[in-house]
């Protein structure tokens, strides 16, 4: 069972607390948020109108409302005056008003994309550096307005920042569900499934145990 896979990690987490670690552990100190209470739980996927994948609904039960983790850590879950939200540099990209709505593993039409790269604007094409300046700038629009659009992350939610505009998603409705999405936009990346190195499909417990098997053995922890 989910929660069986999270006996004795918080402990693990907390017997790292204040050690080095790997990129991101100065920022959360391997601390994690309290748990929720089984009643907190109902009440936020009540509040979402969709159950939680099982990994994270134990997860937070288990081990924490968020904290340590990859990277700068998991967003936090928690209420304010009624409404539930995850906090963290991007959470605010969730649109937690869609997530019952399933995921599209699909972004958009690859010609779209291919038709728009083929329309980069070429600076040595340009007489004026204004001209050339303007024209950039509705490249990178209308770039925006295809890889953000706002149906491209319904029924999925931000967990974690890996820093330059860089983003890890977990998938909470579709055939994606309970399955961990990268998201490189910042860099004119679709978003794209996190595979294993077998090519398998990481779910949020497999990418929340690596990183901490990971923290473990990392070098600049002193000999135990």
């Amino acid at each position: 069972m989910a929660d069986e896979m999270w006996a004795g990690v918080r402990e693990r987490v907390e017997a790292l607390d204040g050690a080095p670690g790997p990129f991101g552990a100065a920022s959360h100190r391997f601390r994690l948020d309290p748990v929720l209470a089984p009643a907190e739980v109902e009440a936020l996927q009540d509040w979402l109108g969709t159950a939680l994948p099982e990994e994270y609904r134990t997860f937070l039960l288990e081990v924490g409302a968020g904290g340590a983790g990859p990277a700068y850590g998991v967003f936090p879950v928690g209420r304010t005056g009624g409404r539930w939200a995850w906090s963290g540099e991007g959470a605010d990209l969730s649109d937690l008003d869609r997530a019952a709505e399933p995921f599209p593993a699909t972004g958009p039409d690859p010609d779209a994309l291919a038709a728009l790269e083929a329309e980069r604007p070429d600076e040595e094409s340009f007489t004026d550096e204004d001209e050339y300046d303007t024209a950039v700038a509705e490249w990178h629009r209308r770039g925006r307005a295809l890889l953000w659009a706002a149906d491209r992350t319904v029924g999925a939610i931000v967990l974690c920042h890996l820093g330059c505009g860089r983003r890890e998603w977990l998938v909470v409705s579709g055939p994606e569900r309970g399955r961990m999405w990268s998201d490189g936009r910042a860099d004119e990346l679709d978003l794209a499934p996190l595979l294993d190195g077998a090519g398998r499909p990481v779910t949020f417990a497999r990418w929340y145990l690596d990183w901490l098997d990971a923290a473990e053995r990392h070098p600049s922890r002193p000999a135990a």
